[in-house]
Protein backbone atom coordinates (compact mmCIF):
# COMPACT_ATOMS: atom_id res chain seq x y z
CA UNK A 1 0.00 0.00 0.00
CA UNK A 2 1.21 3.49 -0.79
CA UNK A 3 0.42 6.61 0.96
CA UNK A 4 1.47 10.37 -0.15
CA UNK A 5 1.08 12.96 2.50
CA UNK A 6 1.38 16.48 0.41
CA UNK A 7 2.23 18.92 3.73
CA UNK A 8 2.78 22.84 3.66
CA UNK A 9 6.09 22.03 3.57
CA UNK A 10 7.23 18.75 2.99
CA UNK A 11 6.31 15.97 0.05
CA UNK A 12 6.13 12.75 2.01
CA UNK A 13 5.60 9.11 0.51
CA UNK A 14 5.82 5.48 1.55
CA UNK A 15 5.12 2.12 0.62
CA UNK A 16 3.94 -0.16 3.43
CA UNK A 17 4.12 -4.08 3.96
CA UNK A 18 0.51 -4.71 5.07
CA UNK A 19 1.92 -7.99 6.51
CA UNK A 20 3.96 -5.88 8.79
CA UNK A 21 3.12 -2.65 8.63
CA UNK A 22 6.02 -1.49 8.41
CA UNK A 23 7.74 0.82 5.09
CA UNK A 24 9.58 -1.30 2.77
CA UNK A 25 10.27 2.05 0.40
CA UNK A 26 10.09 5.79 1.30
CA UNK A 27 10.31 9.67 -0.89
CA UNK A 28 10.83 12.85 1.13
CA UNK A 29 11.37 16.32 -0.15
CA UNK A 30 10.83 19.74 0.70
CA UNK A 31 8.27 21.37 -1.89
CA UNK A 32 7.68 24.23 0.47
CA UNK A 33 3.95 24.37 -0.76
CA UNK A 34 2.87 27.09 1.48
CA UNK A 35 5.11 29.36 0.47
CA UNK A 36 3.70 32.58 -0.36
CA UNK A 37 0.58 31.86 1.13
CA UNK A 38 -0.03 34.29 3.75
CA UNK A 39 0.42 37.47 1.17
CA UNK A 40 -1.33 35.51 -2.10
CA UNK A 41 -3.69 33.00 -0.44
CA UNK A 42 -2.57 30.91 -3.42
CA UNK A 43 -0.29 28.03 -3.76
CA UNK A 44 2.22 29.28 -6.34
CA UNK A 45 3.37 28.01 -9.73
CA UNK A 46 6.82 27.43 -8.46
CA UNK A 47 5.25 25.55 -5.65
CA UNK A 48 3.05 23.04 -8.03
CA UNK A 49 5.96 22.74 -10.25
CA UNK A 50 8.24 21.87 -7.40
CA UNK A 51 5.32 19.14 -6.13
CA UNK A 52 5.15 17.74 -9.32
CA UNK A 53 8.70 17.39 -9.79
CA UNK A 54 8.43 15.66 -6.27
CA UNK A 55 6.26 13.10 -7.41
CA UNK A 56 8.15 12.17 -10.40
CA UNK A 57 10.94 11.79 -8.63
CA UNK A 58 9.33 9.52 -6.07
CA UNK A 59 7.86 7.06 -8.51
CA UNK A 60 11.54 6.42 -9.52
CA UNK A 61 11.62 5.09 -6.13
CA UNK A 62 8.68 3.80 -5.23
CA UNK A 63 6.66 1.52 -7.62
CA UNK A 64 3.26 3.18 -7.94
CA UNK A 65 1.32 0.87 -9.77
CA UNK A 66 -0.52 -0.78 -6.00
CA UNK A 67 -3.19 1.59 -4.67
CA UNK A 68 -2.01 4.85 -3.86
CA UNK A 69 -4.00 7.18 -1.27
CA UNK A 70 -3.16 10.62 -1.39
CA UNK A 71 -4.20 13.42 1.06
CA UNK A 72 -2.57 17.10 1.71
CA UNK A 73 -3.38 19.07 4.66
CA UNK A 74 -3.48 22.87 5.60
CA UNK A 75 -1.83 24.77 2.38
CA UNK A 76 -4.45 23.43 0.41
CA UNK A 77 -7.23 23.72 2.79
CA UNK A 78 -6.81 27.27 2.81
CA UNK A 79 -5.48 28.06 -0.70
CA UNK A 80 -7.79 29.70 -3.07
CA UNK A 81 -6.36 27.88 -6.01
CA UNK A 82 -6.96 24.31 -4.79
CA UNK A 83 -9.35 22.93 -7.27
CA UNK A 84 -6.77 24.41 -10.05
CA UNK A 85 -3.59 22.85 -7.91
CA UNK A 86 -4.76 19.81 -8.00
CA UNK A 87 -6.51 19.08 -11.08
CA UNK A 88 -3.00 19.94 -12.80
CA UNK A 89 -1.40 17.45 -10.43
CA UNK A 90 -3.79 14.73 -11.50
CA UNK A 91 -2.99 15.88 -14.82
CA UNK A 92 0.60 15.96 -15.20
CA UNK A 93 0.80 12.73 -12.64
CA UNK A 94 -1.99 10.69 -12.55
CA UNK A 95 -2.11 10.58 -8.41
CA UNK A 96 -5.75 11.65 -7.22
CA UNK A 97 -4.89 14.07 -3.88
CA UNK A 98 -7.97 14.96 -1.26
CA UNK A 99 -7.39 17.66 0.76
CA UNK A 100 -8.31 16.44 4.89
CA UNK A 101 -9.50 18.37 7.99
CA UNK A 102 -7.10 18.57 10.66
CA UNK A 103 -9.04 16.47 12.85
CA UNK A 104 -8.97 13.61 10.07
CA UNK A 105 -5.32 14.48 9.86
CA UNK A 106 -5.06 13.93 13.65
CA UNK A 107 -6.86 10.55 13.72
CA UNK A 108 -4.21 8.79 10.94
CA UNK A 109 -1.40 10.70 12.64
CA UNK A 110 -2.20 8.69 15.83
CA UNK A 111 -2.40 5.51 14.10
CA UNK A 112 0.60 5.42 13.05
CA UNK A 113 2.20 7.12 16.28
CA UNK A 114 0.31 4.37 18.05
CA UNK A 115 1.65 1.31 16.03
CA UNK A 116 4.88 2.46 16.09
CA UNK A 117 5.10 2.76 20.35
CA UNK A 118 3.30 -0.48 20.38
CA UNK A 119 6.27 -2.08 18.45
CA UNK A 120 8.89 -0.22 20.71
CA UNK A 121 7.06 -1.62 23.37
CA UNK A 122 6.61 2.14 24.56
CA UNK A 123 3.52 3.26 26.78
CA UNK A 124 0.79 3.61 23.79
CA UNK A 125 -2.38 3.52 25.72
CA UNK A 126 -2.16 6.99 27.27
CA UNK A 127 -0.01 9.77 25.93
CA UNK A 128 -0.75 13.71 24.42
CA UNK A 129 0.81 13.98 21.25
CA UNK A 130 1.57 17.48 19.20
CA UNK A 131 1.93 16.99 15.39
CA UNK A 132 3.90 20.42 13.93
CA UNK A 133 3.31 21.33 10.48
CA UNK A 134 4.16 23.86 7.97
CA UNK A 135 0.96 25.51 8.38
CA UNK A 136 -0.55 23.97 11.06
CA UNK A 137 -0.40 21.94 14.66
CA UNK A 138 -2.28 19.40 15.51
CA UNK A 139 -2.69 18.43 19.23
CA UNK A 140 -4.38 15.32 20.55
CA UNK A 141 -4.82 13.62 23.81
CA UNK A 142 -5.20 10.02 23.87
CA UNK A 143 -6.26 8.10 26.76
CA UNK A 144 -7.15 4.22 26.44
CA UNK A 145 -9.39 4.86 23.22
CA UNK A 146 -10.72 7.96 23.75
CA UNK A 147 -9.54 10.82 21.59
CA UNK A 148 -9.51 14.16 21.77
CA UNK A 149 -7.81 16.71 19.29
CA UNK A 150 -7.47 20.20 17.60
CA UNK A 151 -6.05 21.80 14.84
CA UNK A 152 -4.39 25.43 15.25
CA UNK A 153 -3.97 27.47 12.42
CA UNK A 154 0.41 27.15 13.74
CA UNK A 155 2.72 25.95 11.36
CA UNK A 156 6.25 27.05 11.10
CA UNK A 157 6.36 27.79 7.17
CA UNK A 158 3.62 30.60 7.85
CA UNK A 159 5.17 31.66 11.42
CA UNK A 160 8.74 32.16 10.10
CA UNK A 161 7.78 33.56 6.84
CA UNK A 162 4.99 36.60 8.80
CA UNK A 163 7.58 37.34 11.34
CA UNK A 164 10.45 36.75 9.49
CA UNK A 165 13.31 36.97 12.56
CA UNK A 166 13.75 34.39 15.73
CA UNK A 167 13.43 37.49 17.84
CA UNK A 168 9.97 38.71 16.35
CA UNK A 169 8.79 35.30 16.18
CA UNK A 170 9.41 34.82 19.94
CA UNK A 171 7.68 37.69 20.65
CA UNK A 172 4.58 36.52 19.00
CA UNK A 173 4.13 33.36 20.08
CA UNK A 174 2.64 34.13 23.47
CA UNK A 175 -0.47 35.50 21.48
CA UNK A 176 -0.32 33.27 18.73
CA UNK A 177 -0.59 30.41 20.99
CA UNK A 178 -3.34 31.49 23.59
CA UNK A 179 -5.86 29.22 22.12
CA UNK A 180 -3.69 26.11 22.52
CA UNK A 181 -2.70 26.97 25.87
CA UNK A 182 -6.65 27.47 26.83
CA UNK A 183 -7.14 24.14 24.97
CA UNK A 184 -4.57 22.20 27.24
CA UNK A 185 -6.16 23.34 30.21
CA UNK A 186 -9.52 22.40 29.38
CA UNK A 187 -8.12 19.09 28.53
CA UNK A 188 -7.01 18.77 32.07
CA UNK A 189 -9.92 20.04 33.98
CA UNK A 190 -11.66 17.10 31.75
CA UNK A 191 -9.61 14.62 33.55
CA UNK A 192 -6.86 14.09 30.63
CA UNK A 193 -3.17 14.51 32.43
CA UNK A 194 -0.90 12.32 30.69
CA UNK A 195 2.36 11.23 31.40
CA UNK A 196 3.84 10.68 27.89
CA UNK A 197 4.25 13.56 25.61
CA UNK A 198 4.71 12.48 22.23
CA UNK A 199 6.11 14.95 19.31
CA UNK A 200 6.13 14.28 15.37
CA UNK A 201 6.77 15.99 12.25
CA UNK A 202 10.07 17.55 11.01
CA UNK A 203 11.21 20.02 13.56
CA UNK A 204 11.61 17.05 16.68
CA UNK A 205 13.04 14.48 13.81
CA UNK A 206 15.32 16.90 12.83
CA UNK A 207 16.13 17.96 16.14
CA UNK A 208 16.42 14.36 17.78
CA UNK A 209 18.81 13.65 14.28
CA UNK A 210 20.74 16.78 15.58
CA UNK A 211 21.23 15.53 18.51
CA UNK A 212 22.40 12.23 17.84
CA UNK A 213 24.98 13.42 15.38
CA UNK A 214 22.86 12.79 12.26
CA UNK A 215 22.64 15.18 9.30
CA UNK A 216 19.48 15.70 6.57
CA UNK A 217 21.91 13.23 4.44
CA UNK A 218 22.71 10.69 7.28
CA UNK A 219 19.24 10.87 8.32
CA UNK A 220 17.71 7.59 10.06
CA UNK A 221 14.35 7.24 10.96
CA UNK A 222 14.91 4.11 13.11
CA UNK A 223 17.06 5.69 14.85
CA UNK A 224 15.37 8.87 15.67
CA UNK A 225 12.27 6.43 16.84
CA UNK A 226 12.10 6.74 20.70
CA UNK A 227 14.76 9.31 21.18
CA UNK A 228 13.90 11.45 24.36
CA UNK A 229 14.13 14.96 23.37
CA UNK A 230 14.74 17.37 26.76
CA UNK A 231 14.05 20.67 26.10
CA UNK A 232 17.34 21.82 27.10
CA UNK A 233 18.19 20.00 23.83
CA UNK A 234 16.11 22.25 22.19
CA UNK A 235 17.78 25.25 23.73
CA UNK A 236 21.25 23.51 22.68
CA UNK A 237 20.34 22.87 19.17
CA UNK A 238 18.66 26.34 18.67
CA UNK A 239 22.18 27.97 19.69
CA UNK A 240 24.56 25.59 17.30
CA UNK A 241 21.91 26.14 14.37
CA UNK A 242 22.21 30.08 14.77
CA UNK A 243 25.90 29.67 14.82
CA UNK A 244 26.16 28.34 11.47
CA UNK A 245 26.87 29.82 8.29
CA UNK A 246 23.26 29.24 5.65
CA UNK A 247 25.42 26.23 3.65
CA UNK A 248 26.35 24.37 6.83
CA UNK A 249 22.78 24.95 8.04
CA UNK A 250 21.38 23.80 4.89
CA UNK A 251 23.50 20.65 5.11
CA UNK A 252 22.43 19.93 8.35
CA UNK A 253 18.65 20.61 8.25
CA UNK A 254 18.21 20.38 4.30
CA UNK A 255 17.90 22.84 1.44
CA UNK A 256 14.38 24.70 1.72
CA UNK A 257 14.06 24.40 5.55
CA UNK A 258 18.10 26.63 7.02
CA UNK A 259 15.37 29.31 7.66
CA UNK A 260 12.90 27.39 9.17
CA UNK A 261 13.68 24.55 11.63
CA UNK A 262 14.36 27.85 14.08
CA UNK A 263 10.93 28.81 13.97
CA UNK A 264 10.04 25.06 14.89
CA UNK A 265 12.30 25.00 17.32
CA UNK A 266 10.28 28.13 19.26
CA UNK A 267 6.93 26.85 18.46
CA UNK A 268 8.01 23.48 20.02
CA UNK A 269 9.54 24.60 22.82
CA UNK A 270 5.96 26.53 23.52
CA UNK A 271 4.53 23.27 23.07
CA UNK A 272 6.73 21.64 25.76
CA UNK A 273 5.40 24.51 27.93
CA UNK A 274 2.05 24.48 27.53
CA UNK A 275 1.46 20.86 27.86
CA UNK A 276 3.57 20.73 30.87
CA UNK A 277 6.40 18.68 29.63
CA UNK A 278 10.33 18.74 30.16
CA UNK A 279 10.50 16.25 27.64
CA UNK A 280 9.00 14.22 24.75
CA UNK A 281 9.41 10.82 23.23
CA UNK A 282 10.26 11.63 19.30
CA UNK A 283 8.36 9.47 16.71
CA UNK A 284 9.45 9.54 13.11
CA UNK A 285 5.59 8.05 11.67
CA UNK A 286 3.12 10.61 10.31
CA UNK A 287 0.24 10.80 8.42
CA UNK A 288 1.75 9.12 5.46
CA UNK A 289 2.52 6.28 7.76
CA UNK A 290 -1.15 6.45 9.27
CA UNK A 291 -2.62 6.44 5.58
CA UNK A 292 -1.04 3.67 4.44
CA UNK A 293 -1.66 1.79 7.61
CA UNK A 294 -5.14 2.49 7.24
CA UNK A 295 -5.44 0.88 4.02
CA UNK A 296 -3.73 -2.15 4.72
CA UNK A 297 -6.38 -2.35 7.59
CA UNK A 298 -9.15 -1.71 5.18
CA UNK A 299 -9.90 1.76 6.40
CA UNK A 300 -9.93 3.08 2.50
CA UNK A 301 -13.37 3.41 0.65
CA UNK A 302 -10.86 3.42 -2.15
CA UNK A 303 -7.67 4.72 -3.03
CA UNK A 304 -7.18 8.29 -2.66
CA UNK A 305 -10.25 8.19 -0.14
CA UNK A 306 -9.85 7.94 3.56
CA UNK A 307 -13.14 6.15 5.15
Amino acid sequence: MIAVDLGSNTFRAVEIDCGTLEPVAWFEKIVRTADGIHESGKISEAAVERIIEALNEAKEIIDFSQPVAAVTTEALRKASNTEEVLKRIKSECGIDFRVIGGDEEAQYTLLAVKNRLEKMGMESEKFVLSDLGGGSTEILFFDSGRVESRSFDIGIVTVAQKYGSVEKIGQALPLLMEEMQRYAENMRDEGLDPKLFVSTAGTPTTVAAMKLGMNYATYDAKKVNGTILHRDDLKMQMVRLLSLDEESRRELVGVGREDLIAAGILILERIYSILGFDESVVIDDGLREGVAIAGCLGLLKRPGELA
